[in-house]
C-alpha cells in the first residue's frame, strides 16, 4: 500500500502540484462529461409476463439491488445507479445487458478520457458513506446533480486509485466467499442437529412462552432516550447499538407500554423482505422498545431460549413462513401464526447439548470479534480508511 501511495503522490506532484479541480455533478453534466437519468416503471407483473435472464435493478440495497429478471434490457454499457426513494447506496454496473426501474437513478460517463466511471463510483460511495447526505428525501437526478462535489484529477491518477481500491474489494470478496461457505456448513449442521425422530414431543411457541406480542410505531423519535429497535438495527443475529433509534421515556412507558422489552426476549421479524430475521435482546441496550414489524417472544424458564432461537432460524421455520404466507403479495406472519408454530422439543439436557455445539458454529460465522467476521470487519475498515484518504485532494484555487 505504501508503494502505491507513493506512486499516487508522485503523480500528483507531477500532474497537479497546485491542487485538483472540483466539479459538482451538475457542472459535469452541463459540460457533457456525464449524463444523469432515471429508469422506467417495471413491475413484478412485467417480469412474469416478459420472462428472460436480463437483470433488473431497483432501489433495494439487498442482492446488489437486483429486483428480478426480465426479457428486455435498457442498457448494455457501464453505468452507476442509485436509489431514488431514499436510504439506498450507489452501485457500479459494469457493461452487461440490464435495466433499472423508475426508483433508480443512473449515471453514464460520456467523456471517458476525462473521467473514469469506476473512479466516480468510488468517489460517490465515499461521499455518501462519510458525509451522511439526507436520503430521507427523494434523490431524483435533479437533486443528485447539486449534492456531490467531485474531485477530478488527471485520468492517470484516477486509474491508479481504481487499481488500489479494486485490490481491496477483491480481497474483501474472497473473505466474503469463504465466510459464506462457512455459513452454509453451519446451516447444514444446524438442520442435522435439529432434526429428530418420532420419539421427540412437539410443542407450540404458545405452550412455552409467557408473552408473545408486538410493538407499534411511536408518534415521534428522538436523538437520544430509550432504545428503539427496528429490523434495520440487526447485524445478522445481533443488535447493532449504532443502528438504534430512540424514543422519550414517557412514550416508552405509556404509548408503547405493551412492548417494553426485557433481557432475553427474542425479536422475530414478521413482515416484509426480511421476515424471519431474529435477535436476542441483551441487557446493554435496555430500556428498549420495538415496532409492529417485530414479534416479541418471551419464553418460560422450562426451555433453553438459545435452542428456540436456533430453531427460529432453521429450515422448519422457513418452511412454516412459506406455507403461512402463501398467496400474500407481501410475506408476513400474524401473532396467532407465531403462537401456533410447532417444533420438536427434546429434554432440557439435550437442548443444552445442541446449543453448546451450535453456539460455537454461530460465533465462527456471526461474531464480529473473532474469526472470519473479525477479519472481514477489519478489512472493510481498512478499505474505507484508504478510500477516504486516497479520495481526499487539495482543491485547486486558480
Amino acid at each position: 500500500m505504501q508503494n502505491n501511495q507513493s506512486k499516487i503522490e508522485k503523480l500528483i506532484s507531477e500532474l497537479c502540484p497546485n491542487g485538483v479541480k472540483f466539479k459538482i455533478l451538475g457542472e459535469l453534466e452541463d459540460l457533457e462529461i456525464i449524463k444523469l437519468g432515471r429508469g422506467d416503471v417495471i413491475s413484478k407483473t412485467d417480469l412474469s409476463t416478459i420472462t428472460g435472464n436480463y437483470p433488473v435493478y431497483s432501489s433495494s440495497s439487498v442482492n446488489s439491488g437486483e429486483f428480478g429478471k426480465y426479457g428486455k434490457y435498457m442498457f448494455d454499457d457501464e453505468r452507476i445507479s442509485w436509489s431514488i426513494d431514499g436510504g439506498g447506496r450507489f452501485f457500479y454496473r459494469p457493461a452487461h445487458k440490464y435495466s433499472v426501474t423508475n426508483v433508480s437513478g443512473w449515471l453514464k460517463v460520456i467523456k471517458t478520457d476525462v473521467l473514469n466511471t469506476r473512479y466516480l463510483y468510488f468517489v460517490l460511495s465515499n461521499a455518501w458513506a462519510t458525509k451522511f447526505f439526507d436520503y430521507t428525501k427523494k434523490a431524483h437526478p435533479s437533486i443528485i446533480r447539486n449534492e456531490y462535489n467531485i474531485p477530478v484529477p488527471p485520468l492517470a491518477i484516477q486509474e491508479e486509485i481504481v487499481k488500489i481500491l479494486d485490490n481491496f474489494t477483491e480481497l474483501e470478496a474472497e473473505l466474503e466467499a469463504e465466510l459464506e461457505a462457512r455459513k452454509k456448513q453451519y446451516e447444514y449442521y444446524r438442520e442435522k442437529m435439529l432434526t429428530f425422530g418420532n420419539n421427540v414431543n412437539s410443542n407450540t411457541l404458545r405452550e412455552i412462552s409467557s408473552l408473545i406480542t408486538k410493538g407499534t410505531t411511536p408518534s415521534s423519535f428522538e436523538k437520544s432516550g430509550v432504545s428503539f429497535i427496528k429490523t434495520e438495527s440487526f447485524d445478522g443475529v445481533r443488535i447493532n447499538k449504532s443502528k438504534l433509534s430512540y424514543v422519550k421515556e414517557s412514550i416508552h412507558k405509556n404509548e408503547l407500554k405493551r412492548s417494553m422489552l426485557q433481557e432475553g426476549d427474542i425479536l422475530f421479524t414478521i413482515a416484509g423482505a426480511t421476515i424471519g430475521k431474529c435477535a436476542i435482546v441483551t441487557n446493554d441496550i435496555l430500556p428498549a422498545n420495538t415496532n409492529q414489524a417485530l414479534a416479541i417472544i418471551r419464553l418460560s424458564e422450562k426451555v433453553n431460549k438459545k435452542y428456540i432461537f436456533h430453531l427460529l432460524q432453521s429450515r422448519l421455520m422457513k418452511n412454516y413462513i412459506q406455507l403461512s404466507a402463501k398467496g400474500s403479495a407481501q410475506p408476513n406472519l400474524n401473532l396467532q401464526q407465531i403462537n401456533n408454530f410447532s417444533f420438536p422439543l427434546p429434554p432440557l439436557t439435550e437442548q443444552n447439548r445442541i446449543v453448546t455445539i451450535l453456539d460455537k458454529f454461530d460465533a465462527l460465522v456471526n461474531d464480529i470479534s473473532i474469526g472470519l467476521p473479525a477479519e472481514l470487519k477489519a478489512r472493510r475498515q481498512q478499505y474505507e480508511y484508504y478510500r477516504n484518504k486516497l479520495l481526499t485532494f487539495k482543491e485547486y484555487a486558480g
